[in-house]
């Protein structure tokens, strides 16, 4: 070997891309509800208003969701566009699978509840037990990518069941749902900032909580005035959200002010920078 000849480092796998999701910031938390009330309006809408149907709606949208993945993985840093299409077609679809269960195969609210929350479990344990951190700011390799948006499909099911279970099933009705939400998000910000909650379980604990929030929200807009919504109907509830949703990924895709570089190899530094706050 010459004093020329020099061996080139090996790239760490942590290195390969950049952190796959945004900072968490209001924006974030902002689109997060958004996507969840378009999830409940939307899936009613080609449902009920299009006449699909429970199966043909989940068909299409799972086809649109592997397709809008394919990109998502594809990428090799974050972009806007794609993630939030990736979350709008997957709260969509956790919508479809909770109600495919709970309406057409009758199968109780209650049983769905505790099923998807062990399924959520197990993806995190399993998660865990690979990787060493649930950080969604070290979304930089595959594996990591593929578990984090396992959860999030988790998270949007059992949201939707929770959701449905208090909200219909309890009679506790759409506007109170979504102020015992808040509410309880509330409470976990109050933990994270004033009593050292553990950073990375108060981002998933929120963003579980979010769903049942946007739901209930969806609902009480898009429901009539006699079961106590806006009466907006689904239609027009999806579309104004929609339209806020793309307003706002436009502003983060120009301003850039999401975006993030995890710091690879330090899953405590990475956990400190979840937060259910700004």
């Amino acid at each position: 070997m010459t004093s020329e000849t020099r061996l080139e480092p090996t790239e760490s796998p942590l290195r390969t891309m950049l952190n796959k999701v945004p900072e968490v910031t209001l924006y974030f938390w902002i689109i997060k509800i958004l996507c969840t009330t378009v999830g409940e309006t939307a899936a009613d809408y080609m449902n009920d208003t299009l006449g699909f149907g429970l199966d043909k709606t989940s068909y299409v949208m799972s086809a649109a969701l592997i397709i809008a993945l394919v990109f998502q993985f594809r990428a090799r840093r974050y972009v806007p566009a794609i993630y939030w299409l990736s979350v709008v077609l997957i709260s969509v679809v956790g919508t479809l699978i909770s109600d495919k269960l709970a309406d057409d195969l009758g199968v109780p609210l209650v049983v769905t509840t505790i099923l998807f929350a062990v399924l959520l479990a197990i993806t995190f344990a399993v998660w865990y037990a690979s990787e060493r951190t649930l950080s969604i700011h070290s979304i930089v390799t595959r594996r990591r990518e593929t578990f984090y948006w396992l959860a999030i499909l988790f998270t949007f099911a059992l949201g939707t069941s929770a959701g449905d279970l208090f909200d219909e099933k309890l009679g506790v009705g759409y506007w109170p749902t979504v102020g015992i939400v808040a509410a309880l998000i509330a409470l976990i910000a109050v933990a994270h900032l004033g009593l050292r909650l553990n950073a990375v379980l108060a981002f998933w604990a929120a963003y579980i909580l979010t769903r049942p929030l946007g739901a209930s929200i969806g609902d009480g807009m898009s429901q009539p005035a006699k079961n106590g919504g806006f009466g907006l109907g689904t239609t027009g509830t999806s579309f104004i959200f929609l339209a806020v949703i793309l307003a706002l990924v436009v502003f983060l895709s120009v301003t850039r002010v999401d975006r993030t570089e995890a710091r690879a190899g330090d899953p405590d530094e990475l956990d400190e920078r979840d937060s259910v706050t700004v």
